[in-house]
């Protein structure tokens, strides 16, 4: 990893976190690009292995969520890879999706794989922000972001820019770890996630750095009920959310109306 996911912000700057470390908010989306960049060819396979194939359980709930609707126009955030996408062509008749994330790297291994599955005239690929998304306001049928929205700099401004491209009726869609699992299994949780997660992101990655980000980036993220209160200030009705693997993840959603 490079020098910049370890400097310090300077007097006066406005800070964030990343991980657990205090860093400069203008700094943080390229310590995350960072992140991407060493692990997008192995991602997928990382994800299979820490989360002993289950996080295609959370994704296949995701989608069964959205209920995909035909000629259904998605925006997925955060998806570079494409599992969300494809999903939800293979679910939506006729259906369109544009991918949009920060990082060329994750989305380059989502356009290859996309050609390659017969996806490509369904699915468009879109290099953008979060936290200024380079599409018109009311122009999508609804947002999914999966175990992304914890990396953006700014939440709040994630979830404005969500609700400004929705259709009226739209919804919004995140799925997303939680930081507390029933408290039975919270020490045997931690214990897995500091211990196991960064050897195993050393072993199949080569980067044991990205995988303490991912699981320092999960502690600071929101408790459920804090981030469905973020998404009402964001203007969305109809807020609500389910967790799942006894608190693990958690799927949130909102209307705009």
């Amino acid at each position: 990893m490079s020098e910049s996911h370890t400097q310090a912000p300077t007097e006066g700057e406005a800070t964030t976190h990343f991980g657990f470390k205090t860093v400069a908010e203008d700094k943080k989306a390229d310590m995350v690009k960072g992140v991407f960049n060493s692990v997008a060819k192995r991602y997928d396979i990382m994800n299979d292995v820490m989360s002993m194939g289950i996080h295609r359980l959370w994704k296949d709930s995701l989608i069964n969520t959205v209920n995909p609707r035909p000629g259904m126009h998605l925006l997925d955030l955060a998806g570079g890879t494409g599992d969300i996408a494809f999903r939800f062509l293979d679910a939506a008749k006729g259906g369109t999706v544009t991918v949009c994330d920060i990082n060329a790297e994750m989305l380059a291994v989502g356009k290859e794989r996309a050609e390659k599955a017969g996806y490509a005239d369904r699915a468009e690929f879109v290099c953008g922000d979060a936290m200024k998304l380079p599409f018109a306001s009311r122009s999508v049928d609804a947002y999914t972001i999966s175990f992304g929205i914890r990396n953006v700099t700014r939440i709040n401004e994630a979830l404005e820019e969500a609700y400004r491209v929705l259709k009226p009726g739209g919804t919004f869609y995140c799925l997303e770890f939680s930081p507390e699992v029933v408290p039975v299994l919270q020490n045997a949780y931690d214990t897995y996630s500091f211990n196991a997660i960064p050897a195993m992101g050393e072993f199949i990655t080569k980067d044991r750095d990205s995988y303490q980000y991912f699981v320092e980036s999960i502690r600071r993220f929101p408790t459920p009920t804090k981030f469905a209160a973020m998404i009402r200030e964001a203007g969305f009705s109809r807020v609500k959310y389910r967790t799942m693997s006894a608190g693990i993840v958690a799927i949130h959603q909102g209307t705009r109306i």
